[in-house]
């Protein structure tokens, strides 16, 4: 990132799994064009055996050499890449995961931009959603962006689902500075019962996408005084929101979420405001093309 008001050229990209249909890539270099920016964003798909501290380490090294301006990470590697920038904004320390790298010229900083989306998001779609109970279904890095999220706009109490009970209590321990907030870790054997009792439920596992179909909860214990998020947004429409909108659940997709993460990120690259009203109008855009293209496919 740079401090020039008139620099007019960046290079940003995406690391982790499972990242070939992301339509992140578009949304930032759509934004781009529309400022009169030389806005360029590439994917680097993650193999199994490159997910460890060192190749990672030796990666990011290899983009500030190559000049990228900024990096996005995901899935799965949010909390090992935040041991591996030179340091952290206060927001992403607290939470021990990042989304989002800036290179500078004083090396790379972490920020998580998960956190704000996912608030903003929440603000946006369930206006006035009651945040007395809420069940969190995952612990890995978008959870525990999600859970900070939460907290920060009035949660009371939360449970925390994960199938790797150590995750879920990592991320219980990383939010009980916070006194007034309820926390509980659990399993998946659990849901039945928390579910029952609770006014929310969140989806931060990535359950529901193209490459990981199905659903993290079964249908039936969803009810339409329940509100239900997911953070996956390919494809928008996932099992979950799907079953949850057809029992008369109170649903919000991961478009908001993807939209004010990526504009928060395109902001902090770039120095600039991000139009947040017409990137989401290029999600909705871009989103209907591909629903479009399938169901051509299939004709």
């Amino acid at each position: 990132m740079s401090g020039d008001a008139v620099r007019r050229s960046y290079l940003a990209g995406l690391l982790g799994q499972g990242i070939g249909p992301s339509l992140t890539p578009e949304l930032h270099e759509r934004e781009g064009a529309r400022q009169g920016l030389r806005y360029t964003y590439r994917t680097v798909e993650l193999a199994d055996s490159r997910l460890d501290r060192e190749h990672l380490r030796l990666l990011l090294a290899h983009a500030v050499e190559l000049g990228f301006d900024g990096l996005n990470v995901t899935y799965p590697v949010k909390h090992v890449m935040a041991s591996v920038v030179d340091e952290l904004a206060p927001d992403a320390a607290a939470i021990g995961a990042i989304n989002t790298i800036l290179v500078s010229d004083t090396g790379t900083r972490g920020h998580n931009t998960d956190v704000t989306g996912f608030a903003a998001a929440i603000v946006d779609g369930l206006a006035g959603a009651a945040l007395d109970r809420v069940v969190l279904v995952g612990a890995g890095g978008a959870g525990t962006a999600v859970a900070h999220a939460l907290a920060g706009i009035g949660l009371q109490t939360l449970w925390v689902v994960d199938t790797d009970p150590g995750r879920a209590q990592r991320l219980v321990r990383s939010l009980r500075h916070l006194r007034d907030l309820e926390l509980v870790a659990g399993s998946p054997t659990d849901l039945p019962r928390l579910t029952r009792a609770a006014s929310g439920l969140v989806n931060a596992t990535p359950v529901g996408m193209a490459a990981h179909p199905g659903s993290p909860v079964d249908p039936e214990l969803l009810r339409d005084d329940l509100w239900v998020a997911d953070i996956v947004y390919r494809p928008l429409l996932t099992e979950l929101v799907r079953e949850a909108s057809a029992r008369g659940c109170r649903v919000l997709t991961g478009a908001g979420m993807a939209v004010n993460q990526a504009a928060d990120t395109f902001e902090l690259i770039t120095g600039r405001p991000a139009d947040r009203t017409a990137m989401s109008r290029d999600l909705d855009e871009l989103v209907a093309a591909e629903v479009g293209s399938a169901t051509q496919r299939r004709e």
